[in-house]
C-alpha cells in the first residue's frame, strides 16, 4: 500500500471499511519521510472500521509494527508514532490493538495533542515507547480499559521544551492495566522549561504488574542530558488524583512525585495505593519533592512520609 491521504472537507458521513491486511512498503526509502502512511484530514463524521490490519512492515529494519483496527478514526504513520491525533474533536477509539517490539524506538501507540473530547476504550497497546502519549493543547481525554505492555506507560508530556505550549486540561485514566512496562501513569516536564499548565488529571482503578515505576511525576525529565537540571521546570501541575493503584513494582521506586521547585505541584490527592516490591534491596518506597499531597485510605508504601493526611 502506498502513502494515502483522505482529505475533505466533506458534507456527509463517511465510513472506510478495511477487512484485509494492508502492508506498507517494506523499503523505508520508498516512503516520503514527511508524509504519513495513511492520513485523514479535514473530515467530519468519519469512521474507520472492519477488523482489518495495518502492517507497517517494520521487519525490514528488524521491527514488526502492526495495528489492528476494528473501529477507529485516526491518522496512521508508518514511522515513529503508530497513530497521531492532531487537531481533532469528538474522536473515539474502540478495540484497537497496536503491536511493536519493546526495542523499537519512539513507536508511541497513540499520540494525542491539540484535540478535545477524545476517548480510548478497550484497547491493547504494546510498543517500544509510550502506549499513549499526551501533548499540549488537550482538553478532555478519557482512557478506559486499556492494557499497556510492553512500553513506557501512559504519559502526559514531555512538556515545556517549546515556547507557547497550551494547557493540558482533563485527563481521565480508569480501569487500565500495565504489564512489564517501564512506567505506569506518568507526567513528565523538562527542567529549565518554558511556562505551561497541566491540570485536572485523574487516575483510578489501575493494576500494575512488574512495572519499573508504577506512579511517576517527573519534572526533571532530561533524557541524554539535553538540558540544565539546575533550573526548575515552569510547567505548573495541579488538581491530580491517583486512587486505587494495586500490583507489583519491578524496582523499589513504586511512587515518585518529583515536582518543580519553581512551581510546586498543588492539589495532589493520593488514595488506596498498594504496590509491592519483593527484591532483595527491601520493600517498596516513595520519593517526593515539592509536593504536599492529601491522602485517603491505605498507602503502601507510605507516600511522602510526613505530609498531612486528609
Amino acid at each position: 500500500m502506498a502513502q494515502v491521504k483522505l482529505q475533505g472537507p466533506c458534507k456527509a458521513p463517511l465510513e472506510l471499511q478495511v477487512q484485509a491486511t494492508l502492508k506498507a512498503n517494506a523499503d523505508p526509502k520508498q516512503l516520503s519521510a514527511d508524509i504519513e502512511w495513511l492520513t485523514v484530514n479535514y473530515i467530519d463524521r468519519f469512521t474507520l472500521s472492519g477488523g482489518g490490519i495495518f502492517d507497517g512492515q517494520g521487519k525490514a529494519t528488524g521491527l514488526k509494527i502492526i495495528a489492528r483496527i476494528p473501529k477507529v478514526v485516526a491518522i496512521f504513520p508508518t514511522k515513529l508514532f503508530h497513530v497521531n491525533v492532531n487537531g481533532c474533536k469528538n474522536l473515539t477509539f474502540i478495540r484497537v490493538n497496536i503491536t511493536a517490539p519493546p526495542e523499537s524506538i519512539n513507536t508511541d501507540g497513540i499520540h494525542v495533542a491539540r484535540s478535545s473530547n477524545v476517548n480510548i476504550t478497550d484497547c491493547v497497546i504494546g510498543t517500544g515507547d509510550d502506549c499513549i502519549s499526551i501533548g499540549d493543547e488537550l482538553e478532555q481525554l478519557h482512557i478506559t480499559r486499556v492494557t499497556c505492555g510492553p512500553g513506557h506507560g501512559i504519559s502526559v508530556g514531555s512538556l515545556g521544551k517549546t515556547p507557547g505550549e497550551k494547557p493540558v486540561v482533563g485527563v481521565y485514566v480508569k480501569n487500565c492495566t500495565f504489564i512489564n512496562t517501564d512506567n505506569g501513569v506518568r507526567v513528565k516536564t523538562w527542567p529549565a522549561s518554558h511556562q505551561g499548565v497541566v491540570t485536572d488529571l485523574h487516575y483510578e482503578d489501575i493494576i500494575v504488574q512488574n512495572v519499573t515505576n508504577p506512579i511517576v511525576i517527573d519534572q526533571v525529565y532530561c533524557p541524554y542530558n539535553q538540558c540544565n537540571k539546575d533550573l526548575p521546570s515552569q510547567v505548573k501541575i495541579s488538581k491530580v488524583s491517583i486512587k486505587n493503584v494495586r500490583g507489583t513494582s519491578r524496582t523499589q521506586d513504586a511512587v515518585l512525585l518529583l515536582c518543580s521547585k519553581g512551581v510546586p505541584c498543588e492539589g495532589v490527592e493520593i488514595g488506596d495505593i498498594d504496590i509491592a516490591y519483593n527484591g532483595k534491596e527491601g520493600p517498596a518506597k516513595s520519593r517526593c519533592e515539592n509536593v504536599k499531597p492529601t491522602f485517603v485510605g491505605k498507602q503502601n508504601p507510605p507516600v511522602c512520609a510526613g505530609a498531612q493526611s486528609a
